[in-house]
């Protein structure tokens, strides 16, 4: 399942408060989508690391009330309100600790402690695959669970990434390269490889070197700088991204393009029209959107698309210009 199909199906299920495990390899955006539903729904979102827990930490602990025992749940557990309570890193917790939570997700309930009606259970693991610490989910908990499988997706990472503010050379990269998005046979032993979580890395790690460097304090080489992608995203990737970037700061500048569309450098390559296309869609505002037509007019119509969506994705005022109105109509065809 793609993570936009992820996001309709926790929609779904949250409505009927039916539990759910997601299951995907390390650095797919697990967390990070339900957190976004969350914040969609305009409700709570409780992350509790189950790794972290013992098995008695669900339930509390025991104190005399009127000559009697009774259990006091732990504070992380919503008394009242809506929200998602999310059990990650559910299968690097022991098995005990997943047994603690049988009564939990199915039932609702720890004891004499319930879940609020507008809060609903949602798990998140990694499959033994991934070979990092795991403990097999029991049977009994697994059927408890609406399970998922989420797999990474070129197409919807770069909705995303437009939308997230990665930075655009990042993402005119993986346009030209979209199977490094995600490694999924990286080996045990490497200590970085790319999966759509360290891609967001590299963009930040980009942008504070950019900022260094403009600061007046460091004038160093692009050496330090493919050290930190290296740590990032792993050495293959990292020699392929730092030719990419070579090329693309040889490109002529966004402000040059607007300045002057008309006579502004052209590239040939198929790699530097698409970095130009993904970098104006990332700076194109109802104001300058008439110059940027101009240029993108005089580029093949697969890429006048790529920056038109990539615009209108980032700033909906964009699509109320008359611009992109004729735009949208000489290219409905292909906008659908």
């Amino acid at each position: 399942m793609k993570p936009s199909e992820l996001y309709e199906a926790l929609h779904a299920l949250i409505s009927e408060r039916v539990p759910l495990h997601v299951w995907g390899a390390c650095g797919v955006g697990k967390s990070q989508i339900v957190a976004q539903v969350a914040a969609d729904r305009k409700c709570e979102f409780l992350d509790v690391r189950a790794v972290q827990l013992d098995p008695v930490d669900l339930r509390g602990l025991p104190r005399i009330s009127a000559d009697r025992a009774e259990w006091v749940p732990p504070k992380f557990l919503p008394l009242d309100g809506e929200g998602i309570l999310f059990l990650d890193e559910l299968t690097s917790a022991p098995q005990m600790t997943q047994a603690g939570c049988y009564q939990l997700v199915l039932d609702r309930k720890l004891g004499e402690y319930r879940l609020p009606d507008g809060w609903v259970v949602v798990a998140a693991g990694n499959p033994a695959s991934e070979r990092g610490v795991h403990f097999s989910m029991p049977r009994p908990l697994r059927n408890r669970f609406v399970h998922l499988d989420l797999e990474p997706d070129f197409i919807d990472w770069c909705k995303w990434a437009v939308k997230a503010g990665i930075r655009p050379e990042i993402i005119a990269f993986l346009r030209f390269k979209p199977a490094l998005l995600h490694d999924p046979h990286a080996t045990s032993d490497v200590n970085a490889w790319p999966t759509p979580r360290s891609w967001e890395m590299a963009s930040n790690v980009l942008s504070g070197f950019a900022r260094r460097q403009q600061s007046g304090f460091f004038a160093g080489t692009t050496e330090i700088e493919a050290q930190l992608l290296e740590g990032t995203i792993g050495q293959a990737a990292t020699t392929e991204l730092v030719a990419f970037l070579r090329l693309f700061r040889q490109l002529p500048s966004i402000d040059e393009i607007l300045l002057n569309p008309d006579s502004a450098p052209l590239p040939d390559e198929p790699s530097a029209r698409i970095a130009i296309a993904t970098a104006l869609g990332r700076a194109l505002t109802d104001h300058s959107i008439a110059k940027g037509v101009r240029y993108l007019d005089r580029m093949p119509t697969e890429m006048r698309v790529l920056a038109m969506r990539d615009a209108a994705a980032r700033d909906r005022a964009i699509t109320y210009t008359p611009e992109f109105v004729r735009f949208g109509v000489e290219h409905v065809e292909v906008l659908q």
